[in-house]
């Protein structure tokens, strides 16, 4: 598949402030640390450093934000993404906690990034979690419950069936549990303004630089087809988009596909009707159903990850049916947008984070299995940390966590993933 060098054609990209175009490398540089990938791991990681009186180069092969960083749901949920206490084994109890912790933390991150340097990118407050059976409702209690133990302070609220009128208009919902510490955004100016923030603290960004070659070593070669760039520690952040750069770290991440529609702007009182609160809304299926909406009242409806490599060749006819089965009284509204992308997607869920055995000045975060967008930011702290003060706590308990590669390579990878997601398919649907 040829991708384009330019952002999709997402009601992010028709909606995004500015979109300024960056020169390529065309010279030799040197720097302490050269960041691959200009998503929200590797501009984070970029500001992080650069706070710390790093000098950072960053180089990304597209465009800021062209990635998954770019086109995602826009959803600002905590959690890492996983259950991490089945991971007590590895990390210990301590670590769990901190983990858990982790999780909460890494969505104030954002919030903090965000109003410290007065970013625009339409943020709200208020999330809920969606269950498709009582079972899934009642486990919300439990989950509620463990939250207070954490110190969780955001509001949180069990809502039953026969009140969820009250976050959404579908009938189809078993209870929901609403968090008001979560919440959601327009993702794509969040790595834009990111960008900016980066930039004003001296780190210099080349778009449209593929990297050709890595030579490692005390200090790291990095080269491409008009410069070298000549750094000290060398971080990489292309998530499902590393390919054959890292062999090592491309074959623990799956590329999955994921895709959303968006809906014209929608009259204010159906708006209302379908999200009274402008929450954010998540289900529990195993091929998820995300949606909310946009500041011009679109419903942006995403879900229905694909682990083929192949996209559907209508994204709109797609997804516009699993949309209706939520909200059939959306039959006559039109979609004016879609798109797709690849997420990293780990076999445990759980995000890669760490240094590379046989290169240590080599750092990276990858696999965020559909919560980049708070764990992204916290990765580039724990990242930024260990660079600058040559050890991270947080990195070290991540680093603890092990991470299978899928087995086949490029060509069995995606074929065997599908088929295990397959039969949690057909587990749930029993």
């Amino acid at each position: 598949m040829i991708l384009s060098h330019d952002h999709a054609q997402s009601y992010y990209r028709a909606s995004a402030h500015a979109l300024p175009e960056r020169a390529a490398l065309g010279t030799d540089l040197s720097a302490d640390v050269c960041v691959i990938g200009g998503g929200f791991t590797g501009v984070n990681t970029a500001i992080e450093l650069a706070q710390r009186g790093l000098s950072v180069i960053l180089l990304e092969a597209r465009r800021i934000g062209w990635g998954a960083s770019g086109r995602n749901g826009g959803q600002l949920i905590r959690g890492i993404g996983h259950d991490v206490s089945g991971f007590a084994k590895y990390v210990g109890e301590q670590g769990v906690r901190y983990l858990e912790r982790a999780g909460i933390d890494s969505v104030a991150l954002v919030g903090q990034r965000i109003v410290e340097h007065g970013i625009d990118c339409d943020l709200r407050w208020g999330f809920c979690e969606l269950a498709n059976t009582p079972a899934q409702f009642a486990a919300f209690k439990g989950e509620q419950a463990h939250l207070a133990t954490l110190g969780y302070a955001p509001e949180t609220r069990l809502v039953g069936a026969q009140d969820m009128a009250q976050v959404v208009g579908s009938t189809v919902y078993a209870g929901g549990l609403v968090d008001m510490g979560s919440g959601h955004l327009h993702p794509l100016n969040l790595v834009l303004g990111e960008a900016q923030v980066a930039e004003a603290l001296g780190v210099k960004i080349f778009e449209h630089t593929p990297v050709l070659e890595l030579i490692h070593g005390d200090t790291v070669q990095v080269r491409c087809a008009a410069g070298t760039v000549r750094a000290t520690h060398l971080v990489l952040a292309c998530n499902a988009h590393l390919e054959d750069l890292e062999p090592r770290l491309s074959g623990k991440v799956l590329p999955a596909g994921s895709y959303i529609i968006a809906t014209e702007p929608l009259p204010e009182r159906v708006a209302q009707q379908l999200i009274p609160q402008n929450l954010a809304l998540c289900d529990q299926k195993v091929g998820l159903d995300y949606y909310r909406l946009s500041a011009d009242r679109r419903l942006l409806f995403g879900g229905a990850c694909h682990y083929s490599g192949r996209d559907p060749q209508d994204i709109a006819a797609y997804m516009r049916p699993k949309m209706l089965k939520v909200f059939p009284q959306l039959a006559s509204a039109a979609i004016e947008f879609q798109w797709g992308g690849k997420i990293g997607i780990t076999a445990n869920r759980f995000p890669q984070v760490g240094r590379l055995q046989q290169y240590p000045n080599v750092f990276y975060a990858q696999g965020y299995s559909g919560h980049g967008l708070n764990v992204t930011h916290l990765c580039a702290r724990l990242l930024a940390e260990a660079i600058h003060a040559g050890s991270s706590r947080g990195l070290d308990i991540f680093s603890q966590v092990p991470h299978m590669t899928f087995p086949g390579g490029k060509a069995l990878r995606s074929p065997l993933l599908a088929l295990g997601m397959l039969w949690y398919r057909l587990r749930e649907m029993l």
